[in-house]
């Protein structure tokens, strides 16, 4: 499948759910832009009032809260002046050597290499040198030139911290929106693929284990959940946490925000080469996986041949031989992850420090002193808040490949074609069934049925019997649609059932299979199949028609009675009569017993007969049959071998042409004649 069409589909799938997402978009943008404001208010706090004792002083006439008093004169910062205020002719400046504070009544020029000897500042910058007389402050008068700054300094911590919760709130709202979105769109996703598994054609299951296709409904669709949970949630917090970066960058320093972004090409190259050399590995550990979950479906399932052959020392090898296989390929994908990881944006970041100290220290410093330690600390801080989301999203490609992969294997079923679902009521039919030259094969090269011709009318019962692999179950196949045929015709009350909708056509069918097949919930319940249009008193007289409530009497819950998966709990007489009971209650008009009596007691299968012999007034009644006893009475007897009709007729007809059919009875009755001597 083209990786673009994976990708369209994935976003189409997302756009269902696109109001949650831009919801949690927007969260998350105004959880970021309070978060990033923190080196901003922090280059404040340094540059205007942390290191802003070291701009002019002013002599004041009037004290107010930001008024220093000095030497019996009162100053306040140029910065905090106001329109109309009256000043004095002295001025201030604050400087500090090391970590002592001198102030001198000269205005510095310039900034530079500073200097104390004595009373005399010396400033150095290049070849500017400038010298003044300097008096150093006690640690009361610092005190006194910090005291404006503090409150400002508290205002501006309060804000931030009030940012934090702000952003943390939002941050709550973004994940949550997220998760929700996500797991919505892997619901939807997986209801997609359980309904198109429902429209599958039964040929598609044919060549597949069972196992594989569940792999594919549960582990790839967890796959694909984590894409939009962690990946994509993770790629959208991440860009939007680069990109407010960078525009804080932009604000601060054009031309090294201009460098920094070098890193964006980089990660998306390096998106590029690892999705090429990882493609490879996840596609074969997803395909051991479903190999596995096959595997072992199998190994459940066939669980008693296995003990009862000593399968198991076998059975575990060619299982070893799988998981091997399985951690080879994870174990060269880690290698792959442990080379691209961490170890990428260790570099990266190295890199961009070494940048860093080149352009402000080489440049800036050497030029005309003007970065000032604000900016520094904020620029060191933006650049290690960007490299976390970078970490982040390199360390996701990983889960990204993998849910790609998944992807792939769940849009690949989903694009299998399937039987097109006609909503369209069709009027139960009368059930006269007609074949006409009906020649069909599985595989397109060998015919398991030849020129197939018979006629069933309304009420009939029809019996058809054979070897194994003569077409018996073929002609059922065929009639319920199961596979279209190629060459011949069809025709259910002369309508041609090849443009019949296939839902509509088999509404009006039952079917007993030889191995039935009962699913979790109760002995009532596997009768109606919660079908509303079958009541509880329809479901129960069924089970009363085919002799079931004799063992049903004795349950503790009676018709409530649990029932597990497969009727484990349930003998094969009495899950072959819920069966039966299904099969009636859905008043078909047209009943197929596949080998319905093979596995039922002599006394069941008498209770059965007389049952069917009520229920299958005014049906047509299709009997596939190895005991030729039980199809005495049928209308019309059909001998199959290797797929065509050699014999035809009632049972005493076809005793009286002594051809196949006479030979297999002879057969049966001389067996059942040595088990009683």
């Amino acid at each position: 499948m083209d990786k673009k069409t994976t990708g369209k589909r994935l976003f189409h799938y997302a756009l269902l759910y696109k109001r949650t997402i831009l919801i949690a978009l927007a969260l998350l943008t105004v959880a970021v832009a309070a978060e990033l404001t923190g080196p901003f208010i922090a280059k404040k706090m340094i540059d205007e009032h942390m290191m802003g004792i070291e701009s002019p002083w002013v002599e004041v006439v009037e004290e107010d809260e930001k008024t220093v008093l000095y030497q019996d004169g009162l100053y306040k910062r140029i910065a905090y002046v106001t329109e109309g205020e009256s000043i004095g002719e002295k001025e201030l400046q604050i400087v500090q050597v090391g970590r002592s504070f001198y102030a001198t009544s000269e205005h510095l020029p310039f900034d530079g290499n500073r200097k104390i000897e004595g009373n005399v500042l010396t400033v150095t910058q290049g070849t500017n040198v400038v010298d003044v007389e300097a008096e150093r402050l006690t640690q009361q008068e610092i005190f006194a030139f910090y005291q404006p700054e503090i409150r400002p300094i508290v205002v501006l911590l309060a804000f931030y911290v009030g940012l934090l919760v702000v952003a943390a709130f939002f941050q709550y709202g973004k994940a949550f929106m997220l998760q929700k979105a996500a797991n919505r769109i892997i619901q939807k996703m997986r209801t997609d693929v359980f309904e198109h598994i429902q429209r599958l054609p039964i040929q598609y299951f044919d060549n597949r284990p069972a196992g594989k296709i569940v792999a594919r409904v549960t582990n790839d669709t967890e796959a694909i959940r984590e894409l939009y949970v962690k990946v994509l949630a993770t790629f959208f917090t991440s860009g939007i946490y680069m990109a407010g970066i960078f525009i804080a960058l932009f604000f601060l320093d054009q031309k090294l925000a201009m460098i920094t972004m070098v890193l964006v090409p980089i990660v998306l190259i390096w998106m590029v080469l690892y999705r090429r050399a990882a493609s490879k590995y996840n596609h074969l550990i997803r395909t051991r996986v479903s190999d596995i979950n096959g595997m072992i479906n199998e190994s459940i399932q066939g669980m008693p041949v296995i003990r009862a052959f000593r399968r198991k020392e076998q059975l575990s090898k060619e299982f070893e031989t799988l998981n091997d296989e399985h951690f080879t390929y994870q174990n060269k994908l880690l290698s792959l992850n442990s080379l691209t990881s961490h170890n990428l944006v260790f570099v990266l970041r190295n890199i961009a420090f070494v940048v860093l100290i080149w352009y402000f220290a080489g440049q800036s410093m050497s030029a005309a002193g003007l970065v000032s330690i604000g900016m520094l600390y904020a620029f060191v801080d933006y650049l290690n808040r960007l490299f976390q989301p970078v970490t982040d999203i390199v360390n996701q490609l990983a889960q990204l490949e993998q849910a790609r992969v998944a992807s792939e294997r769940v849009f690949e079923l989903l694009d299998e074609e399937g039987e097109e679902v006609n909503v369209d009521a069709l009027p139960r039919y009368e059930g006269n069934v007609r074949f006409e030259d009906v020649t069909f094969s599985y595989d397109g090269k060998n015919d398991v049925l030849k020129n197939i011709n018979f006629e069933a009318n309304k009420g009939e019962t029809v019996a058809l019997v054979g070897h194994t692999g003569s077409g018996k179950s073929s002609i059922i196949n065929l009639l319920f649609r199961y596979y279209d045929i190629e060459t011949g015709k069809i025709t259910i009350d002369g309508m041609d059932a090849s443009v019949l909708p296939r839902q509509q056509l088999r509404k009006h069918m039952g079917i007993v299979l030889q191995d039935p097949f009962l699913f979790t919930g109760t002995i009532e319940s596997n009768v109606s199949l919660d079908d509303p249009a079958i009541s509880k008193e329809q479901a129960r007289k069924a089970l009363q028609d085919v002799g079931a409530d004799r063992f049903i009497s004795k349950l503790a819950n009676k018709y409530e009675e649990e029932v597990l998966e497969k009727g484990s709990t349930l003998s094969a007489g009495e899950r072959q009569l819920i069966s039966f009971a299904r099969a009636l209650a859905y008043d078909p008009a047209i009943l197929i017993l596949d080998e319905a009596t093979a596995n039922i007691d002599t006394e069941t299968e008498a209770m059965i007969q007389h049952a069917l012999n009520i229920v299958k007034e005014g049906r047509t009644t299709f009997i596939i049959a190895h005991r030729l006893s039980t199809i005495r009475n049928a209308d019309q007897i059909l001998v199959l071998d290797r797929g065509e009709i050699v014999e035809r007729g009632t049972h005493d007809e076809l005793l009286d042409q002594q051809g196949t059919y006479y030979q297999m009875y002879q057969l049966q009755q001389g067996k059942e004649v040595s088990k009683v001597g």
